[in-house]
């Protein structure tokens, strides 16, 4: 990948609206960052990944920036159990998360409020085209799984539902 193609990617990402994309290839890892940050300008990480021999074993991936890191041994089986009787809402669709129909308005709902099945929990904007994402559920809003604004894939997790 050369720097046209790189610029030509961080002029992609800018105008989609996206706030952060990764791209790695065998030699290349990228990441295009946009939107407010402390200088308030767009950052791009490249970093070049040297050959190796064979293909290593992929690691886990490292925790997000203000995630903390927990052990991995640290309660997998008590979240398990707790988080089972919830129904998972998932993304229909791959575009850009929005909690709220628009920015001055409030958002659609907040973690604790009832909802029935039909309500409008978010939207999701796809290719210049807002999608109402309807509860399937009857129950009470348990978490909101992702930031406001940000990109979501297919079948990607969002909320989390106690239907008692």
């Amino acid at each position: 990948m050369d720097i046209k193609e790189i610029q030509s990617l961080i002029k992609f990402v800018a105008k989609s609206g996206a706030s952060e994309v990764k791209l790695e290839t065998d030699d290349i890892k990228i990441t295009i960052r946009t939107g407010p940050t402390d200088s308030g300008s767009e950052r791009t990480y490249v970093q070049h990944i040297p050959m190796q021999a064979a293909p290593a074993p992929q690691a886990a991936p490292a925790p997000v920036a203000g995630e903390a890191a927990a052990p991995k041994d640290a309660a997998p089986k008590s979240e398990g159990e707790e988080s089972s009787k919830y129904i998972t809402i998932k993304s229909p669709i791959i575009g850009t998360f929005y909690r709220k129909p628009s920015p001055d308005k409030p958002a659609f709902v907040e973690v604790g409020d009832s909802i029935s099945k039909g309500d409008v929990l978010c939207v999701i904007e796809a290719m210049k085209l807002f999608n109402d994402i309807e509860s399937e559920v009857s129950g009470k809003v348990v978490k909101v799984l992702v930031e406001d604004s940000s990109p979501v894939e297919f079948d990607q997790p969002l909320f989390l539902i106690d239907p008692s």
